[in-house]
């Protein structure tokens, strides 16, 4: 089969104000690998590009695993761009403030206000929501612009046509392939050129949905629903974040703990022992121990990580990485489903300029250009946030919590409405940092592909590197 027979691009739900209007004048054939939230959003930004659009997917059914997930002002902004502004409202809780904790005693070191402050600033809202929920909104705004086939497992691939050979047999042709298939790609070790087998962390976490009544019933609990704060508990050599997803029904709980598992594997789906959880939580505060009684049963996930990649371009120029198959986040800083959907904005963006197929190898080069430094750095800065968030009793933990308290005083001046006085550069609290904010929540992915377009379109032949 060519991906030609999927589903004409844009034959519904075309927003005439993306990409200003513009569309490719060639439309190409592409194939997205992987049907998780980058992958559907490559997809809906590129049919909305003017492009064809086939998802190969393994699973025999479209769904979303996990628990809760940051939209935060960089991704809502682009969500409500693409009309899911009323999903956000209706299944999303708009946090307002990052609490930072105490693993022993709860004590507050560390506040920064989000919510109307974070709005005011950066122009969209901060949300919290079920990754279910999410991956449902992305999958209904993409499904009548291409064409979703499940029980397409990828087993192979000939990057140079390019196509891939599915588990049936069935050999795929496209244009262009876009490898969104996550954490434990196949398209990556293409890219790469052999196995790329990523390095463990030493951390794994405990994830667990608490049906936020039950905080309710409870006086002690109870602010940890009322005040729609995100609190993140800071212990050594791990850390318990909190928060509430869907409308404030449900209460999102991330425990990470040192792995002390051999081997293992990267999954979202492994079942945890909810009594060696709450074993590892033990000394931790009567909130903890309280959260933990309530927890029925859990997953754990064994956190893995991987270097930046020098390429996320195969050498023959038409396959492409995006979100987690070239650039995995640990969740220390929520930001690895930000990166996906900026990637796929961008990716849209860029390829609405498409022309001729002579221009597929250098747009693929703009797209890596505008958003590979962007996606090291939050790489970077996911991983230092271990390092900040776990350390162990003692003077580092000490300078830590007198370092977060100064940014506290700060938040709190904000919250009350007096101005700004400093801007907190390298504080411990990185989401009270300034200028780390202004880089991570004031980035609009369409205008700095329009910025590229409007510096470098014109040169775009002679911009290709060696790759």
């Amino acid at each position: 089969m060519n991906a030609q027979e999927s589903k004409t691009a844009g034959s519904t739900h075309q927003p005439d104000h993306l990409y200003k209007g513009r569309r490719a004048s060639l439309p190409l054939n592409i194939v997205v690998i992987g049907c998780g939230m980058g992958g559907l959003a490559a997809a809906y930004c590129l049919a909305q590009a003017g492009h064809n659009i086939t998802i190969l997917e393994a699973a025999s059914a479209i769904g979303e695993v996990g628990a809760g997930v940051q939209a935060s002002p960089n991704v809502s902004r682009l969500l409500m761009r693409w009309g899911l502004g009323p999903y956000l409202e209706k299944f999303g809780v708009k946090i307002q403030a990052l609490s930072f904790k105490r693993w022993s005693n709860d004590e507050v070191v560390g506040w920064t206000p989000l919510g109307d402050v974070i709005y005011k600033e950066y122009g969209s809202p901060f949300y919290f929501l079920h990754r279910a929920d999410l991956h449902k909104m992305l999958y209904e705004v993409t499904e009548p612009c291409c064409n979703i086939r499940v029980n397409s497992r990828v087993v192979s691939m000939d990057p140079s046509k390019p196509s891939v050979t599915l588990a049936s047999g069935e050999v795929v042709s496209a244009d262009l392939i876009i490898g969104a298939d996550g954490v434990k790609s196949i398209t990556r070790e293409y890219v790469v050129g052999g196995p790329d087998k990523p390095r463990v962390t030493g951390d794994a976490a405990y994830r667990a949905i608490i049906p936020a009544e039950k905080l309710l019933q409870d006086d002690e609990l109870k602010p940890l629903v009322e005040k729609m704060e995100s609190t993140i508990w800071m212990g050594p050599g791990g850390q318990i974040i909190g928060y509430t997803i869907r409308a404030k029904k449900e209460f999102n709980l991330v425990m990470v703990h040192p792995d002390e598992a051999e081997g293992g594997v990267e999954s979202w789906t492994a079942e945890g022992n909810v009594v060696k959880m709450r074993e590892n939580y033990k000394q931790w505060s009567t909130t903890v121990q309280k959260l933990l009684a309530l927890v029925p049963s859990t997953l754990d996930w064994k956190l893995m990580d991987r270097d930046p990649l020098p390429s996320w371009i195969h050498k023959d120029g038409k396959l492409v990485l995006l979100g987690d198959s070239c650039h995995p986040m640990l969740p220390y800083r929520g930001q690895g489903l930000a990166m996906a959907i900026e990637d796929a904005a961008v990716l849209g963006n860029i390829f609405s300029h498409c022309s001729d197929r002579s221009d597929i190898l250098p747009l693929l080069y703009a797209y890596q250009s505008i958003r590979y430094d962007r996606a090291t750095a939050t790489q970077k800065s996911s991983s230092l946030n271990r390092h900040i968030l776990h350390k162990p009793d003692g003077p580092d933990q000490e300078a830590r919590d007198r370092d977060m308290r100064v940014a506290m005083e700060e938040g709190l001046r904000i919250a009350r409405g007096e101005p700004s006085t400093v801007m907190l550069a390298g504080n411990a609290n990185q989401w009270a940092d300034k200028t780390k904010s202004n880089i991570q929540f004031g980035y609009d992915a369409d205008e700095e592909s329009e910025k590229w377009w409007l510096a470098n379109g014109n040169k775009l032949m002679t911009l290709v590197p060696s790759i």
